[in-house]
């Protein structure tokens, strides 16, 4: 018995998470795919579609994910306080149909606008509701592999966000934006069937004795600010990286296209052997690793000569994006117990920071040079790393069945 749950054989235990979870799994992949179709693609859209500026598609751009941290925010505070989860997973994937639908035949700046920061910001709960569900289905399985668990379904978005911008391309060329947004809707359509039929509503566990909410709830705002930084520089790097290529280095615009596929292929198997170790390592010494790759790789690109020599660092970035995205998540879920959805969309509020504050830092590597991006990634890597070291242990308190598993190994 662990905390009032009985723990099964490992092998038939695991099965039947694995089927708990797959219907899960099929949902993230369809609003993985509805994201990676529209998300390359949204400056494209606003600059030609709609003729916005480019003052207005800079406050559109930053609007969006602002809007969508707040609602998220908001709406995981609510979802640890009552057992509506299965019914905000549905909520969400049906407001990011409505807002898709809307955009597929709206082209007034200020509807559009309205729409994001509304209907479509509502849908950005999709994600970290998704990982807080999971969360609470393994609780309640007593299972100790919640980190491996969420690492793979991390994996089957980065598999998502494989397919979903050259497929995004063939439709804007063969039917236009319009066909994109339809498409991105019938996603989001597929999720929400996936969710009404598939899923149940689980209530949190009873059992979980929560931390000093003071020190608990600091220590994850300054691993999520880690993380903010670390995902900054992910962000301007590969923004950064057709442009490096191309006026530093000297190559051809299809090797950036390549570089960056390659580094989502790595992914992929990355996030699984991550996810593997995480029942065998603390998840802490795990992302401590992964943020020393990522200050070593921007290090290393930073000094790059040659374009493959960044091909052959993707190893590297992969398994930097690996170890911290992968089991970013599941970290701030530890140090934040009996609040899954609060945990999750902290967690996942990091990228979209991360965003607005790659913008300026790409502007000043125009002026500079664009090395000067990766000198910056590795800057950010570093202040990321910094204040791992100084924060993110688990506060005092009962510990939870995997995390129990996983500091058994510390000795």
């Amino acid at each position: 018995m662990v905390s009032g749950i009985s723990v099964e054989a490992p092998a038939g235990a695991a099965g039947r998470v694995g089927r708990a979870l797959l219907p899960l799994g099929v949902m993230f992949f369809f609003v993985g795919l509805s994201t990676a179709l529209v998300g390359p693609f949204v400056a494209l859209f606003l600059s030609s579609e709609v003729h916005a500026g480019p003052a207005r598609v800079g406050a559109f751009l930053v609007a969006g994910p602002l809007a969508m941290v707040a609602s998220s925010t908001l709406l995981g505070r609510l979802s640890d306080r009552r057992p509506i989860r299965r019914r905000l997973l549905l909520s969400a994937a049906l407001a990011g149909c409505a807002g898709s639908i809307a955009t597929a035949f709206v082209r007034e700046y200020w509807v559009l606008f309205a729409l994001t920061i509304s209907v479509t910001a509502i849908s950005g709960a999709l994600f970290p509701q998704a990982f807080a569900y999971a969360r609470e289905v393994l609780q309640q399985r007593g299972s100790t592999r919640a980190a491996m668990a969420m690492s793979t379904l991390r994996m089957v978005f980065s598999v998502a966000w494989v397919a979903g911008p050259p497929v995004a391309a063939f439709l804007v060329q063969a039917g236009g934006f319009r066909a994109l947004y339809l498409t991105a809707a019938a996603m989001y359509v597929a999720a929400a069937v996936v969710v009404l039929l598939r899923l149940e509503e689980v209530s949190p566990p009873a059992h979980v004795e929560r931390p000093p909410a003071g020190k608990a709830g600091v220590s994850a705002l300054l691993v999520v600010t880690a993380f903010a930084l670390m995902q900054a520089a992910g962000v301007l790097g590969v923004q950064a990286m057709s442009l490096f290529l191309g006026h530093v280095l000297h190559a051809q615009v299809r090797d950036a296209g390549l570089v960056l596929g390659l580094c989502a292929a790595l992914e992929i198997p990355l996030m699984l052997g991550f996810g593997a170790l995480s029942t065998r390592f603390p998840l802490r010494r795990l992302i401590i690793i992964g943020s020393a790759i990522g200050v070593l790789y921007y290090a290393l690109v930073t000094l790059a000569t040659h374009s493959w020599q960044v091909a052959a660092l993707q190893l590297l970035n992969a398994g930097f994006i690996a170890a911290v995205q992968g089991l970013g998540i599941s970290y701030v879920q530890e140090l934040l117990p009996g609040e899954p959805g609060r945990a999750a969309t902290l967690a996942s509020n990091a990228f979209p920071i991360a965003a607005i504050l790659a913008g300026p830092l790409l502007g000043l590597a125009a002026d500079f040079g664009y090395r000067y991006a990766y000198a910056a990634g590795t800057l950010l890597c570093l202040g990321g790393l910094a204040l791992l070291l100084v924060t993110g242990r688990r506060p005092a308190g009962r510990a939870t069945p995997e995390v129990a598993a996983a500091t058994a190994g510390e000795g």
